[in-house]
């Protein structure tokens, strides 16, 4: 189900291509703070990472991904890499949070590959 258009030179493709980035980017942000706000209601940084959750998005995406027709493969290895630096920056606010309430922890972060 794809809902690109033919393009007729490279110019176009990348003026799309443009187009869709900017989407993205405002999309991201937006994530990101709602990511922000999540750290809020978590009581660990073993809160924060969730392996299960992160298991949940991606199953979700990719198989979104597969009903609309997108490449599940590079839908996964595109939220993998994003789910892990909204991770690290989850962290980061949670540490930044804790640290306001007067407590301070040591944040720990696995990088897998």
């Amino acid at each position: 189900m794809s809902t690109a258009i033919e393009c007729a030179t490279i110019e176009e493709v990348r003026t799309y291509i443009d187009r869709i980035d900017r989407k993205i980017v405002a999309c991201l942000a937006e994530r990101g703070e709602y990511v922000k706000q999540a750290a809020r209601f978590k009581k660990s940084t073993e809160d924060v990472k969730t392996p299960q959750r992160v298991e949940q998005v991606i199953d979700k995406v990719t198989s979104l991904a597969r009903e609309i027709g997108g490449n599940p493969v590079v839908i996964e290895r595109v939220y993998r890499a994003m789910i892990a630096a909204f991770i690290d920056a989850e962290l980061v606010e949670h540490q930044s949070l804790v640290e306001t309430a007067g407590q301070t922890v040591v944040i720990t972060r696995q990088v897998s590959r």
